[in-house]
């Protein structure tokens, strides 16, 4: 009697790392020009649009069902602006199926959000992070290229409320000189919400951001700024290799998140992977290159997490920890193609 082919262990990276998490794009296009993701001098408004070379939703369930053989058990949809993407709410349905994912996310800018809330949480996605890096509207207006209003995101977020989402994920990158004044702000806007506001050092991912080191406002610095007015205390991870710090409000106000890829690098507990729109599989932020997993694709299930369990075994990115040793790769995968 012939026997079923087994799936690959689960694998571990040259440094020892599983693989726990799958950063999924479903398109590279975003109806925003943010600087220091796609600046508008750089990447054409149409790019993106262009479906021929995207996975398709059953490609994508292939994809996933075989990392979730190899232990992946966290997934977050990304883009570009993942709203974008037609037919979303039934590719989640699918996903939400997938048996050993237990974490289905989503990353978005929000500003598309609001008529699409009700949908996703039906369809089983089941977590929400909204970026949002100043609530002034000129200042949001002009960071977002010219082309989004806080308005909208904030009433993307009232709506995934009323849908049923728990706390939100409210990621702000602060660049010096830019949006530092709207740090507090943002603070005094979340607290007591429920809401867990991030702030995340500006980094030097891609190559078409301009990126200068004197435009990061280390965490530590926003920390002491905060902590003045609303003191914070630590917290302790709730998972190894949670890449935000985690402190409370003294008061019971809630908690926010510091993301410190800069000065503080995270890669020794790195568990992600992340593929773009087309297919190609990065196994690092920072990545110079990525792979293409389309014709393992094709041939099935199994073939995929045979070369995912192959290109994770020969993995030994640490990008932030060597940033600055000359040993770091001259150009590296921008943002918008793998959705941070």
């Amino acid at each position: 009697m012939s026997m079923a082919p087994q799936p690959p262990a689960a694998p571990r990276d040259r440094l020892g790392r599983p693989l726990r998490d799958l950063r999924l794009s479903v398109i590279e296009a975003c109806n925003f020009r943010c600087g220091y993701c796609m600046p508008a001098d750089r990447v054409p408004d149409d790019y993106g649009l262009d479906a021929a070379s995207r996975l398709s939703f059953g490609q994508i369930e292939t994809l996933v069902r075989a990392a979730a053989r190899l232990g992946v058990t966290k997934l977050r949809l990304t883009g570009g602006e993942p709203l974008l993407r037609k037919g979303l709410a039934a590719l989640v349905a699918r996903l939400a199926r997938v048996e050993g994912i237990e974490d289905l996310a989503m990353t978005t800018n929000g500003a598309l959000l609001a008529p699409h809330a009700a949908a996703l949480r039906a369809a089983g996605l089941r977590r929400l992070t909204v970026s949002l890096d100043a609530l002034d509207p000129d200042v949001f207006r002009a960071l977002s290229g010219h082309r989004g209003r806080v308005e909208d995101v904030l009433a993307g977020i009232a709506a995934a409320e009323a849908a049923g989402f728990g706390p939100l994920k409210i990621n702000c990158v602060v660049q010096r000189g830019v949006n530092e004044d709207q740090v507090l702000p943002l603070v005094a806007r979340f607290r007591g919400t429920g809401h867990v506001l991030r702030f995340i050092e500006y980094m030097d991912v891609g190559t078409c951001n301009g990126w200068r080191r004197d435009g990061v406002v280390p965490s530590s610095e926003l920390r002491a700024r905060i902590h003045a007015r609303w003191p914070l205390r630590p917290l302790d991870a709730q998972y190894r290799g949670e890449v935000a710090e985690r402190h409370g409000f003294l008061d019971g106000g809630g908690e926010i998140g510091f993301v410190s890829s800069v000065t503080a690098p995270f890669c020794g507990d790195c568990h992600r992977a992340r593929v773009s729109a087309d297919g190609r599989l990065y196994t690092c932020l920072f990545a110079d290159a990525g792979t293409d997993l389309r014709a393992a694709i094709e041939a099935g299930e199994a073939a995929v997490a045979a070369r995912l369990a192959e290109l994770w075994r020969a993995r030994a990115d640490r990008y932030s920890e060597i940033r600055g040793s000359g040993r770091t790769p001259r150009r590296r995968v921008e943002m918008f193609l793998v959705g941070g």
